[in-house]
């Protein structure tokens, strides 16, 4: 299971925290228990945060 991500308002990029929230679907057939609901709505969230703050800054490079 991915670490115990902070709570909203992270300083990780959304790249990391992309990669946190694909470590929980390590199987097609992996159900969440509510604990990790938990985690990956948080992760979500932060992710979506850091996706923004990213965009604004210019951050994101055009993949090829």
């Amino acid at each position: 299971m991915p670490p115990t991500p902070p709570t909203s308002g992270s300083t990780r990029s959304a790249a990391v925290l992309n990669a946190l929230i694909r470590g929980f679907w390590s199987h097609p057939d992996k159900r969440l228990d509510a604990a990790e609901r938990a985690e990956y709505a948080a992760l979500v969230t932060d992710w979506a945060i850091a996706d923004a703050a990213e965009r604004r800054r210019g951050d994101v490079v055009k993949a090829a």
